[in-house]
């Protein structure tokens, strides 16, 4: 736990961590996409393919549930996702070529 932090040094603090436990949508995305091992604490999410394809797992608010889930993560035991279909920082690149090739 700490004080409210910038979001460089908090993306940095989350690129090093093993574990992130989190009830943030974008948060989701940030460790999917940097390979960080993460436990939702919510029942539900609206990011799935953070789940599907990434490294989240959605625990909900049980106790006993986030302490077993988060040191199995901690002992390498969860699905090694992938960075799911299209998130690879090209998506501007995307959006240009639709709307060049766009004619009114």
């Amino acid at each position: 736990m700490c004080d409210p932090i910038g979001y460089l040094d908090f993306m940095k603090l989350v690129a090093n961590a093993r574990l992130v436990m989190t009830d943030s949508g974008g948060i989701q995305e940030e460790t999917t996409i940097l390979g960080v091992p993460c436990l939702t604490l919510r029942e539900n999410t609206e990011r799935p393919v953070t789940v599907t394809e990434g490294t989240n797992a959605i625990v909900g608010t049980d106790k006993k549930k986030i302490v077993e889930m988060g040191y199995q993560m901690l002992k390498g035991n969860y699905v090694k996702g992938r960075i799911p279909e299209l998130w690879d920082g090209k998506a501007s690149e995307r959006i240009v070529k639709v709307l060049l090739e766009y004619k009114c």
